[in-house]
């Protein structure tokens, strides 16, 4: 976690030191946070124009009552006070139901580099600019990466847990670290429906010559990816409920050589450890 990461022996590298704004009272910052199912993180690299929507989103209040938009999406991988900069837009119009903005040219090769740390918590999502440049709860330059995220690094076979909308941003992204790993090797891994009171879990297996990789790219365009049991799910709870509540772990992985039994074999020992057919997701 960034938060858990703060040195105070280290006199924190600032915003306002690595980048001078002096018309800061032109500015509301927008800490963008998770909305009912959706992540702004996952909507800014599955699709920029998901993310200009976000700014153009209208509450009640005219909270965008400045010229512009010091944007910010909150990077959960990171933690709650993790922060990816998204843009300085510029508001055009305030109509009552939205605005109208433009991505301006400001910060421009920061966007999707710069990660900011904040120790704001408060409930209320679109501020005072300067209260977090030079004011009370100043933002902190964690880092600046080599280039914009594209989705999360590939962490190892073993820690892969991802929800499917991570994967579907690493999927649309054709990320080369995931794909390159996953189309090596067969699996056996475990749909978690986190909706569930229960938890309901479905145990699948990617054998064959695809891979993985091919496997859960299956999910992404039909999210039951063929299985009885998920068809059915989707159907009861919608396409929607099901992208927002489905998770991705990988149970134990296989050489591409490894024999199309031995891999059913795994899948059947891990459906009865799972007890899946009894209280999951497995119909056989």
């Amino acid at each position: 976690m960034v938060e858990e990461s703060q040195d105070d022996s280290v006199p924190p590298l600032l915003l306002r030191d690595l980048w001078p704004i002096d018309n800061v009272r032109d500015y509301k910052v927008h800490f963008a946070r998770q909305t009912d199912d959706l992540l702004p993180l996952d909507e800014w690299v599955r699709d920029r124009s998901n993310w200009v929507g976000w700014q153009k989103y209208r509450p009640a209040r005219n909270e965008f009552s400045r010229p512009y938009i010091f944007s910010l999406m909150n990077f959960h991988p990171d933690g709650l006070q993790a922060w990816l900069f998204g843009g300085v837009f510029r508001v055009l119009e305030r109509h009552a139901d939205r605005y109208e903005v433009e991505l301006t040219d400001l910060g421009q090769s920061f966007i999707g580099r710069l990660k900011l740390w904040s120790a704001y918590r408060s409930r209320a999502t679109r501020v005072n600019f300067e209260n977090h440049y030079n004011g009370r709860y100043p933002l902190h330059v964690v880092e600046v990466l080599r280039e914009p995220f594209s989705g999360l690094a590939f962490p190892g076979y073993e820690k892969i847990n991802l929800s499917l909308s991570e994967l579907e941003v690493l999927v649309r992204n054709d990320r080369p670290d995931w794909k390159t790993a996953l189309e090596h090797v067969k699996g056996v891994y475990l749909i978690t429906d986190t909706s569930s009171k229960t938890r309901r879990h479905y145990v699948g297996s990617a054998y064959g010559d695809d891979g993985l990789w091919a496997r859960w790219k299956s999910y992404i365009d039909t999210v039951h990816g063929g299985n009885v049991e998920l068809r059915a799910l989707v159907s009861e709870k919608g396409d929607a409920h099901c992208r927002a509540h489905f998770r991705f772990a990988l149970l134990e992985y296989l050489p591409a050589y490894a024999l199309d039994e031995t891999v059913l074999g795994r899948e059947a020992h891990w459906k009865h450890v799972l007890m899946s057919r009894e209280f999951g997701l497995n119909q056989n």
